[in-house]
């Protein structure tokens, strides 16, 4: 059987489906102390500018951030994801607009823009990330911040002539990531969601991205590296990180 276009298919996002089963509060993500610790970065770059969230999702970050009384401003292309947002008390305190978020511009005096959670890797093309870059410079004042937490590719991992590791294996959930085209960075990731004796699959595309080309793309954003850790708990970046949280500021 031949291998499906992942490139080809519909985004999953777009899914009221995947939307639905998007949040999972068993998921450290979800959990008090690595939302708090996200929040807290992004509300102290803030201070008491506003703040853009690209592809804003359900929330998770936008509404604990609103709730501080932070002017916060959501886009996202997916319509189901927005609409599970809004069914969550207090989703009022988000304006939310559907859009993309390599152009689609909702103010130009934002605080900070944010991007997290690898979503820059849901553009697939350089084109595509550059151009996220540019409207993200378009939405700041000047000094703003743009925010991306990003993980790492692990290509490295891999011994010749394999294209899948693994990056989760738990017991709700088993994630693998297959690159199938090095050249144009395609990475695809699989994810077995288990709840019981059931099982849900959904497989992504992603264009993978290494920090050195993100500091391209903000030089010509007319933006600087001013920050970069490990994580959200502002841990030192290494060459054994696996991911990174960077802050460019608007010269």
């Amino acid at each position: 059987m031949s291998q499906p276009d992942y490139l080809a298919l519909p985004d999953p996002h777009l899914n009221p489906v995947f939307a639905a089963a998007y949040d999972d509060p068993t998921h450290e993500l979800f959990g008090l102390d690595a939302v708090g610790a996200a929040v807290g970065i992004l509300s102290d770059l803030a201070g008491c500018g506003a703040v853009v969230e690209f592809a804003v999702g359900t929330g998770r970050l936008a509404l604990p951030l609103a709730k501080t009384g932070i002017r916060v401003h959501g886009i996202d292309f997916s319509e189901p994801m927005l609409a599970e947002l809004q069914k969550k008390d207090e989703a009022n305190l988000v304006s939310l607009t559907v859009g993309d978020m390599t152009k689609t511009r909702v103010c130009e005096d934002a605080a900070v823009v944010y991007l997290v959670y690898n979503t820059i890797t849901n553009l697939r093309t350089q084109r595509q990330q550059a151009a996220c870059f540019r409207n993200a410079a378009a939405h700041l004042a000047p000094s703003g911040c743009f925010v991306i937490e990003n993980g790492l590719p692990q290509r490295h991992r891999l011994p010749f002539g394999e294209t899948v590791a693994p990056f989760d294996v738990s017991a709700n959930h088993l994630g693998f990531d297959e690159y199938v085209d090095r050249v144009n960075q395609i990475s695809i990731s699989h994810h077995y969601h288990i709840n019981g004796s059931q099982a849900r699959r959904s497989s992504l595309a992603f264009r993978y991205v290494w920090p050195s080309e993100l500091e391209l793309m903000a030089e010509l954003a007319g933006m600087t590296l001013e920050d970069r850790w490990a994580d959200w708990d502002r841990s030192v970046f290494t060459d054994k990180s696996r991911s990174h949280v960077s802050v460019w500021r608007k010269l």
